[in-house]
């Protein structure tokens, strides 16, 4: 039967033990000196001159004079004299002159991971460096944005009506398209060749829901700043008139006649300039 405790190395007062104070109060010794530890030092390697009662070091390496042979102990004063105690894995103190809690590993004493709070960070850097522009910067093959449940929303949100809520594409860090709100509350498509000079290439007017291509100042449902070109079909080519619906136009190249653009009546293709089915 072992006479001392398995993690402490306290000693047990054996029985029928004569003067049994004295391993009870080596017990307590132990336990006043490892308990709630606080370490002055744990980088000194020579005892102080005029060390406080009660007061613990740990003994770096290579320790000297009455630490001599005692490295990567814990030495405490006690009664007057120094008493040398062996760390767990596990152990935690407090290192005075770092002002730092710790933690001894088995090797050495390391700070504890702190637990993450990601609330109201001034910056995140996704393996690259965040900015005071760019608080959240990610450099990714991809960026998932999952849903949790049903659906998800990424939301652009401004300021007022002329700031900008948008999406800008760039190569080399120089704009070449933005999707969104530039300036007003207007849904715009714009691209640029140098990142200068921005051409609107969709525009959808917020108030009345006109749509321009070309232009920013639509004056009907549809308003294209130039020629519209619709698709050229030759006769034995025709798409179904009654699929595409009545209204849809086409360009055919070899019709009868010459070549026209023609119309869907829902059933047949008719030509726009005599409304004669195209054959």
């Amino acid at each position: 039967m072992s006479f001392i405790s398995q993690n402490l190395n306290l000693p047990y007062i054996a029985p029928a033990q004569a003067q049994k104070h004295v391993t009870h109060n080596e017990a307590l010794r132990a336990l006043d000196a490892v308990i709630h530890l606080s370490l002055v030092s744990k980088s000194q390697t020579t005892p102080p001159l005029s060390p406080v009662e009660g007061s613990r070091y740990f003994v770096a390496i290579t320790g000297t004079d009455e630490w001599a042979g005692q490295d990567a102990l814990i030495a405490a004063y006690q009664d007057g004299a120094w008493a040398f105690y062996t760390p767990q894995i596990g152990w935690q103190a407090w290192i005075e002159d770092e002002s730092v809690l710790q933690i001894w590993d088995g090797t050495v004493w390391q700070s504890p991971m702190p637990t993450p709070n990601h609330q109201n960070m001034e910056f995140v850097g996704v393996n690259t460096t965040a900015d005071t522009t760019n608080r959240l910067s990610v450099s990714s093959p991809a960026t998932l944005l999952n849903h949790a449940g049903n659906g998800h929303q990424l939301k652009l949100n401004k300021n007022t009506a002329g700031d900008t809520g948008s999406v800008l594409y760039q190569t080399n860090w120089s704009g070449r398209a933005e999707i969104g709100l530039t300036g007003d509350d207007n849904f715009r498509i714009k691209v640029s060749p140098d990142g200068s000079t921005w051409h609107n290439a969709l525009f959808v007017d917020a108030g009345i829901n006109y749509v321009g291509i070309g232009t920013a100042t639509p004056m009907t449902k549809l308003d294209v700043d130039g020629p519209i070109r619709p698709k050229s079909y030759s006769v034995a080519a025709l798409p179904s008139a009654a699929n595409n619906g009545a209204g849809a136009i086409i360009y055919v190249s070899d019709e009868t006649g010459g070549a026209v653009l023609a119309f869907s009546d829902g059933v047949n293709w008719r030509r726009v300039t005599d409304q004669a089915v195209v054959a």
